[in-house]
């Protein structure tokens, strides 16, 4: 019981000496690839391993940040806790990129559509022909090795990928399941954040300001409303309607005397086709 209590005022120093707690899932996250993740935020964020009753306690018994027991029933499954600074959002973008694509185990979930593609596999003939032919990939033997004759899918975004799936990948060297820490929970300041809430589409939202961007300015052109950034675009309409002003008012400018000697040009020689015509009429 004592070290018990020891550990729970330990957690609750944590949480005192941070902003943000996160909470982010275990499954599927093995050691090498965690130890790897702690040593890439050491600078960001504290990583630990705890047990969901200690913390259930420490977040209950501290009472120096608003509603932090409010986390206490959302303890569940296998957890590692983040103790942070940072804004919640970017600390759930830093775990979002170091997320790395590794070999599929039985039961893994593919990341994206797992697609083989066509080429020499590099092994000899052998147990590995019926070992490709099982999982639907079609074959054939040339130069003393086994090819893949089309790029073939073999699962798609979200499907389970069975034990004899995953051995095949692992000799092809494909690597189709996505591995790191995801943000299920962050608490700041009496907010709890949901993994929903603390996903960003990122690319999603560069195209949206990108519109925005260009929505305005066509706007601000429209009404002729001059800003830094359109100020030029507003210049250069304005000189092209003077001038199309002038040249058909036949106002001589620098800029438009060439435009009407080339105009009075070239009606001058359609007048001059037109005289044999009025000539021949004229003597009928």
């Amino acid at each position: 019981m004592a070290q018990k209590a020891a550990e729970v005022e330990e957690i609750k120093k944590l949480i005192k000496e941070c902003r943000v707690l996160g909470m982010a899932s275990l499954q599927k996250v093995r050691a090498a690839q965690l130890q790897e993740m702690k040593k890439k935020l050491k600078s960001d964020a504290s990583l630990h391993v705890i047990k969901n009753t200690l913390m259930q306690r420490a977040v209950t018994e501290f009472k120096d940040k608003p509603d932090l027991e409010k986390l206490a029933p959302l303890l569940e499954g296998s957890n590692i806790f983040l103790f942070t600074n940072l804004n919640p959002f970017k600390l759930s973008l830093l775990l979002e990129k170091g997320r790395v694509k590794t070999t599929a185990k039985a039961g893994d979930v593919a990341a994206t559509d797992v697609i083989v593609p066509a080429g020499n596999t590099g092994m000899p003939p052998g147990p590995i022909i019926s070992q490709l032919n099982s999982v639907g990939l079609p074959t054939r033997i040339e130069g003393g090795s086994v090819w893949v004759n089309k790029n073939t899918l073999v699962a798609r975004k979200g499907d389970i990928i069975d034990a004899r799936l995953a051995s095949v990948l692992s000799k092809l060297g494909i690597k189709p399941v996505d591995v790191g820490l995801t943000l299920k929970i962050a608490y700041e300041d009496g907010l709890i954040i949901t993994e929903e809430q603390l996903h960003l589409d990122i690319e999603g939202f560069r195209k949206s300001l990108i519109e925005a961007k260009f929505n305005a300015i066509n706007l601000s052109l429209n009404t002729g409303y001059p800003t830094p950034e359109n100020i030029r675009l507003l210049l250069q309409a304005a000189h092209q309607k003077a001038f199309n002003l002038a040249l058909n008012a036949s106002i001589p400018t620098k800029e438009t005397v060439p435009d009407m000697l080339r105009k009075a040009h070239a009606e001058a020689l359609s007048l001059n086709a037109k005289l044999p015509k009025v000539e021949e009429t004229a003597q009928a």
